[in-house]
């Protein structure tokens, strides 16, 4: 396991932190230590300050096995956000009342940016062995998960008590005011049913449809689709392309004010998992084209064994800038997930700001949905290894389809438990005001059912 620093609050951090509050309060406080047991929040040219209690090194951790108490808010008089009591990882106890006010300000006694700095950074992560068959770190394995409370926001819940008290001190700030919102993102890995597999592949994904899809319509309809879709794929997409449904995901998005994130693999550095496509072929970009035009975006999804390996993702970063410039593609932004969701902390996210990207939206866990950052706002990456801040952001992801529908995973099926659930991680983000990230895949859009359920999921107000 890797070495880590025996506290959290060195400067470097401390200046990142100050940018996550910014972010989220809209002023300028200055993070100072005392005497290396105590981190004040002050305003500049004001005597008045928030000061906290810090938990020793309990939040350079690189496990799971933190305590975890729950702060019953409530009955101390503090308004919540999600629910009345919230967990405080690093806590073994907490003393009542957790603030206590002074003439000039307020003492906490519960290490808040600590446990943000931990959510935040994942340091829970770094250096990691318990992982599953593709390498990634469960969410069974983590401390939300094993503490309940992977299903909230709880830096976000901690944030909002931390405003109340921000307030109290400071009655003449008026705090920024986040309104809730949704992003909504595709990961292309199979562009095409048919058009860009070998033959001996097309009579596999045949017998796939019944087989694995219990789709008895799509494999009597095979023979007489699968040659009509490959063989009319070498221009455009086959418009009775199964997987085609990119016109009909960007119709859902513009009916809803959203824009969608289309993120296409740019290389193949393991066959077995990685998709059939090239980037160059004629067909995609084609549909890269069409998507800049129709006013979304396009985005990068590294291949299978690239997230330990700068080198390769910055190559097909690399790559997919050199079609969209072929193409005439100019965008404001670069960003995109990483393939199966793989990802090692912080290798994969340095990797992400060394290939000059601007956003990952990797951070989600694929056999659970929720929290994995603690938080549904978008905020800049730091490597808690190397102790600096990085030039990318970070945008959380809160749930991916496969995560809640799959046997694999939740299992939930296609129906009113897995709406539910999606119905219940979207409301914690509105909640909190903050933003419902969504990943779902082209190729599950393609029955009755699945349109239904994500056109519901996807509708803002419903």
């Amino acid at each position: 396991m890797q070495q880590v620093r025996q506290h959290w609050h060195t400067s470097t951090a401390l200046v990142w932190l100050q940018s996550v509050l910014q972010e989220r309060f809209g002023h300028s406080f200055t993070l100072e230590m005392h005497d290396n047991q105590i981190l004040s929040v002050a305003l500049e040219g004001d005597d008045r300050a928030i000061t906290l209690a810090l938990a020793s090194d309990m939040f350079t951790r690189a496990d799971s096995e933190l305590p975890c108490v729950q702060w019953n808010a409530v009955v101390e008089g503090w308004s919540t956000a999600v629910e009345h009591k919230l967990p405080a990882p690093g806590a073994s106890q907490l003393p009542v009342p957790l603030m206590e006010f002074f003439a000039h300000g307020c003492h906490i006694h519960y290490d808040v940016l600590g446990m943000i700095y931990w959510m935040l950074t994942r340091q829970e992560e770094v250096g990691r062995t318990d992982l599953d068959e593709h390498g990634r770190f469960p969410a069974a394995a983590s401390h939300a998960y094993k503490h309940g409370y992977l299903e909230r926001p709880i830096v976000d819940e901690w944030l909002h008590v931390l405003s109340q008290v921000i307030q109290r001190v400071w009655p003449q700030l008026e705090l920024k005011r986040h309104r809730f919102n949704m992003k909504v993102s595709h990961d292309v890995d199979s562009p095409s049913l048919y058009g860009f597999k070998p033959w001996w592949r097309v009579a596999r994904a045949m017998a796939g449809d019944l087989l694995k899809r219990h789709d008895l319509r799509a494999f009597v309809m095979a023979p007489v689709l699968a040659p009509v879709v490959k063989l009319g794929s070498r221009r455009t997409l086959h418009p009775a392309d199964p997987f085609n449904t990119f016109d009909w995901l960007m119709d859902q998005s513009e009916a809803n004010g959203l824009q969608s994130a289309f993120y296409f693999i740019c290389g193949r550095s393991d066959e077995r998992y990685d998709a059939d496509y090239e980037p160059e072929h004629p067909a995609i970009r084609h549909l890269m084209k069409h998507i800049h035009a129709r006013g979304h975006e396009i985005g990068l999804h590294p291949s299978y064994g690239s997230y330990q390996k700068p080198n390769i993702i910055a190559a097909e970063a690399q790559r997919l800038r050199l079609i969209a410039q072929e193409l005439g593609i100019s965008q404001p932004q670069w960003g995109g997930r990483m393939h199966y969701l793989r990802w090692e902390q912080p290798t994969t996210l340095r990797a992400w700001a060394d290939a000059g990207m601007d956003y990952d939206s990797t951070l989600g866990y694929a056999d659970h949905p929720g929290f994995r950052c603690g938080t549904c706002f978008e905020y800049p990456a730091f490597d808690p290894v190397a102790g600096a801040e990085l030039p990318l952001r970070v945008r959380p992801l809160i749930a991916m389809e496969v995560s809640v529908i799959d046997p694999a995973y939740l299992g939930l099926g296609i129906g009113l438990a897995a709406q539910a659930k999606f119905d219940q991680l979207r409301t914690a983000c509105a909640h909190v005001g903050g933003c419902f990230t969504l990943l779902w895949h082209n190729s599950s859009v393609i029955n009755v059912g699945l349109k239904e359920m994500y056109s519901r999921v996807t509708q803002i107000h419903y």
